[in-house]
């Protein structure tokens, strides 16, 4: 998806993905299964953000199939054609465009995470209606959680920062630690690795992630044992 992203992102007015056969993979794997649940992710996104999901087309063609390719290949370019330039037939104009593709790639690995276990799933043609719904797309984008450490709880234990898939977390010693809001993909790893005697990471979802400590006040007041055992 990151690939289609970053298509539209520098202006393509159309993405086109050529695949094999559906269990005709000369390698045996399930990645066009996978891709073709991807492709599905995304126009639905697409949908969500006023983008045409005419504007993405997969087709699924052998080597030998060049007639395919041919028709296909001049069937989207006339799509893209009919549609025009990205955003004129949504009524969208470059800044707004900019902003909502912003919005996505921000998102983007929160949302593979989310959907991890059902872009995995092999679907017949007739499961694919509906896999993906609109207000599961809504959710997608209403509901992503943010996380925040908390400076009266944390400890400077830095257990957080070392297991950051992202290394998305600020640590010094002794001082404490700050996410990375830019740099975050929302995975939750940190607040499942914090220490329960800390528990100095909150998730936040539908308001605003408070500022860090400025730097130069981030030194942590270490908590004594009798306060621990209290």
């Amino acid at each position: 998806m990151a690939h289609v992203l970053r298509a539209f992102s520098n202006g393509m007015d159309g993405v086109f993905i050529g695949a094999c056969h559906l269990d005709e993979c000369n390698y045996v794997t399930h990645g066009n299964f996978i891709a073709k649940n991807m492709v599905l992710l995304f126009k639905k996104i697409m949908e969500h953000i006023g983008l045409n999901p005419d504007r993405l087309r997969m087709q699924f063609m052998s080597a030998a199939e060049a007639n395919v390719f041919a028709e296909s290949t001049n069937s989207f370019i006339k799509t893209i054609k009919e549609l025009g330039p990205l955003g004129k037939n949504e009524g969208l104009d470059d800044e707004e465009i900019r902003s909502k593709l912003a919005q996505v790639e921000k998102l983007l690995p929160y949302i593979k995470i989310a959907t991890k276990e059902k872009l995995k799933k092999r679907l017949s043609q007739d499961e694919y209606e509906g896999y993906f719904t609109k207000d599961e797309i809504a959710r997608l984008f209403d509901e992503a959680p943010s996380y925040y450490i908390q400076p009266d709880k944390c400890q400077a234990c830095m257990t957080c920062a070392r297991r950051c898939p992202a290394e998305a977390i600020i640590s010094v010693k002794k001082e404490v630690h700050v996410i990375d809001q830019d740099k975050c993909i929302k995975c939750g790893t940190c607040i499942e690795v914090c220490p329960t005697k800390f528990s100095a990471i909150t998730k936040i979802v539908g308001q605003p992630v408070p500022p860090p400590p400025p730097e130069g006040k981030r030194a942590i007041v270490k908590k004594s044992k009798e306060k621990e055992a209290a």
